[in-house]
């Protein structure tokens, strides 16, 4: 496994790794992800979806006398923009050993941190500065973003990225879809790859008017389905199955999905704690007018591949999550609901002003393939 040393700092070294080892592997596969107070779950799915990132994917690891003590992962795509496309890198697997985390918010600058001595702590932030971290082969670097969601509160790792230098940039929520018995649709169906370029086009537009917009997913092992009328795509949505075993849930709602609603007969079908399975939806497309066919999309991607639940991750003040939030038909576990936001951080490098401000002025795209 390639690995290039970027720091040493007495007994503590980064290094940044081509790709997952075996170690990194299993470190990420045993976190426990979520907050303090929030929603707190396992992956269940980590080898396979760190090798759908293919050579995309590389990290910076921590190391203590040659023994892993956190990680992150840098997941480099092309995002765009409102027009402006931008190497991008976003962050994920961030995995650090309690030692190294920061124990509350400083309240100015320099203040300690907890674990290892601030200057090289400084160091480590100085890494995701440098520009040569999003290089691409040939070694060259240029304007580019590096982009991550975090948990609003997730007290520790907002404090981490901050010090890093990362901005606040836009907010996301959580919006569920669920059936006890998903029924098809014979106006549902699942495109073919021939016709996936044509879909894409449909997407690039519908989403030409936010950020962090990536085609890298959407069509992720080709099951893509669309709804037509009169011959023409008027929705359509990327299904993405994915697996958690769920460590808690908050608040009172939380407590009876844990303890008592998963074991009646109908409940179980949405939600199993020990392995909750559900669709990801993503990539959505809409053209105006249709929006109130959404759901019968969804249900019948739900029944095609056979879940009855499914979940998406939109920015909380654009049109097509106002759509979704205020329709009626979403189902039981959307009205249950009660999802804190995600909010969305950003690091720019080599943007003039007027380019940064659009990030802050348009909805974020949520790739739902990065909560896989």
């Amino acid at each position: 496994m390639e690995q290039k040393p970027l720091l040493d700092y007495k007994k503590l070294e980064i290094r940044k790794v081509r790709s997952a080892d075996e170690e990194i592997t299993d470190l990420i596969k045993s976190t426990i992800l979520g907050s303090e107070g929030g929603m707190r779950y396992i992956l269940l799915n980590t080898a396979e979806r760190i090798r759908s990132y293919g050579d995309r994917l590389s990290f910076l690891a921590l190391y203590k006398r040659n023994s892993l003590k956190g990680a992150i992962g840098l997941c480099r795509r092309i995002t765009s923009n409102r027009g402006n496309r931008y190497p991008s890198a976003y962050l994920r697997y961030l995995t650090v050993q309690s030692a190294f985390q920061v124990e509350r918010a400083p309240g100015k600058a320099g203040r300690r941190l907890a674990g290892a001595g601030d200057s090289f702590k400084q160091k480590i932030f100085s890494i995701f500065r440098d520009p040569q971290l999003t290089a691409g082969d040939d070694g060259k670097s240029g304007p580019h973003v590096l982009y991550a969601y975090v948990e609003s509160r997730n007290e520790r790792s907002r404090n981490i990225i901050n010090q890093v230098g990362f901005e606040y940039i836009r907010s996301f929520l959580t919006v569920a879809f669920s059936r006890f018995n998903p029924k098809t649709n014979p106006s549902v169906e699942r495109l073919t790859p021939e016709e996936e370029p044509a879909m894409a086009k449909l997407l690039d537009e519908f989403y030409s008017g936010y950020c962090f917009y990536t085609d890298e997913f959407s069509f992720y092992d080709h099951k893509y389905y669309v709804l037509r009328r009169n011959g023409e795509i008027v929705a359509g949505v990327g299904a993405i199955p994915a697996c958690y075993r769920v460590v808690n849930v908050p608040g009172v709602w939380g407590w009876m999905m844990m303890k008592v609603l998963h074991r009646t007969p109908y409940f179980r079908r949405l939600f199993q704690p020990e392995e909750f399975r559900y669709i990801i939806l993503n990539a959505i497309y809409c053209r105006d007018g249709s929006e109130d066919l959404l759901p019968d999309l969804f249900e019948a991607v739900c029944a095609e591949e056979g879940y009855h639940t499914a979940l998406t991750w939109l920015d909380d003040h654009s049109c097509l999550y106002e759509t979704l939030r205020t329709n009626r038909r979403m189902g039981t576990i959307n009205r249950l609901l009660n999802a804190k936001p995600g909010l969305v951080y950003a690091l720019f490098s080599g943007l003039d002003p007027a380019e940064t401000e659009k990030f802050y002025d348009s909805p974020a795209y949520i790739s739902g393939f990065d909560f896989s």
